[in-house]
């Protein structure tokens, strides 16, 4: 009988994803993960992960399997909140869900699966592999998207590796959330109506520039708004000799300064901001809402926009350092001057958009075929073929 370790959340999902693994016939262990219980950091008390861990318990109870936690704050810590903080501290805006998968789920606790004698560790995400059988008589694995067009997570498994997803089951992939929640409340699993959780768990109900605070120290800087026909991609675009310099054109980012616009407010620090933000800017008596266009952490000012379709929130082209290139499918990593087409988005829930993607020396260039809104440094593209993710990086 094969060993599955599946990471228990507390939640409907994984609770559901457990009870199908033992359907199914897998020894199954559930494993609660406690990533966070640093106290100096987490302003709220009412971090839920004891509410979590009981709930947990009790479906492992519930279904008949040996249930333990495992405390992974240490490794949490060191991996997510501390790069988080510094990518914040030089103006980018990480995603820890992505590295969250990455580093502790698909890695650190894929580990101590292993070292339980385990042949797979599950998860309830709703996405789903595939195993393609090569001539040479090895398996190369797919990362495909959940049946559930509107629950889709394959974007936050985006930089999973072959090596992880070989070892990795998703239960659910095939399932829709309203079949999920079916299936809990046909088993009287106590997660059967239970909300799904929401922002950044691991530091209870705060808000994410509260808890930048507390080692972003902040400090009074201006916002300036500028107007929509001064701005930079109004300009005209020049002739190009070649593809490459077309693309560098594109995806060159705006460099404003102060006497582009005008002072409207002032902030607590730029690093709390983010492309594409509006709320949290408290600036008044526009005819439209502002819109965060750049955050310049050096001169900590922020740069804003009246209204969604404000130029300065748009770019076709974006940048993705070589060292920062992930594919999923190495085979189908592209050589340079290649060029594929594909589709991408560039964050969790969004639509997937045509695009093409052109390798150079340093990198690539991921060229969308419609403007794309509030392009985000640090946030990850992810690239796919038909509902194939095969590949990712970090808009740079």
């Amino acid at each position: 009988m094969k060993k599955v370790v599946i990471g228990l959340s507390g939640g409907v999902d994984s609770s559901v994803a457990a009870y199908l693994l033992k359907e199914q016939g897998y020894d199954v262990i559930g494993l609660f993960m406690k990533n966070w219980h640093d106290d100096s950091v987490t302003i709220s008390e009412e971090c839920p992960w004891l509410e979590d861990s009981n709930d947990a318990l009790i479906v492992a109870e519930k279904l008949g399997i040996p249930f333990q936690t495992v405390d992974l704050s240490v490794e949490y810590k060191e991996r997510i909140v501390d790069y988080m903080f510094r990518e914040y501290e030089m103006g980018r805006t990480p995603n820890p869900d992505v590295l969250c998968n990455r580093e502790i789920k698909f890695d650190v606790f894929l580990k101590i699966a292993m070292q339980l004698g385990a042949d797979y560790v599950a998860t309830g995400h709703y996405c789903r592999k595939g195993t393609l059988h090569n001539v040479d008589g090895t398996e190369t694995y797919q990362l495909l998207a959940g049946k559930d067009g509107n629950k889709d997570q394959s974007y936050f498994l985006c930089q999973l590796s072959q090596e992880q997803l070989s070892k990795t089951l998703f239960p659910i992939g095939e399932l829709t959330k309203p079949e999920v929640r079916s299936i809990a409340a046909k088993m009287n699993l106590i997660t059967a109506d239970k909300k799904d959780s929401q922002g950044l768990c691991f530091i209870g109900k705060v808000r994410l520039p509260e808890f930048l605070q507390q080692q972003l120290k902040p400090k009074t800087g201006k916002i300036v708004e500028v107007p929509a026909e001064f701005d930079i991609y109004n300009r005209a675009v020049p002739s190009f000799s070649n593809k490459e310099m077309e693309l560098e054109f594109f995806a060159e980012k705006p460099a404003y300064t102060l006497n582009d616009g005008k002072v409207v407010g002032e902030h607590q620090g730029a690093h709390y901001f983010t492309k594409g933000q509006r709320k949290g800017l408290h600036v008044g008596g526009t005819k439209e809402p502002l819109f965060v266009i750049d955050t310049d952490v050096k001169e900590n000012v922020i740069y804003t926009g009246q209204g969604k379709s404000h130029p300065g929130l748009y770019r076709r082209t974006l940048f993705v350092n070589e060292k920062e290139i992930h594919w999923v499918r190495q085979d189908l990593a592209l050589k340079i001057d290649e060029k594929l087409e594909i589709k991408s988005r560039i964050r969790y829930r969004q639509e997937l958009q045509e695009a093409t993607l052109y390798k150079v020396n340093g990198g690539m260039y991921v060229d969308f075929k419609e403007m794309q809104s509030a392009i985000t440094e640090g946030q990850f593209v992810a690239w796919y073929l038909e509902d194939e993710l095969i590949g990712s990086g970090v808009i740079s």
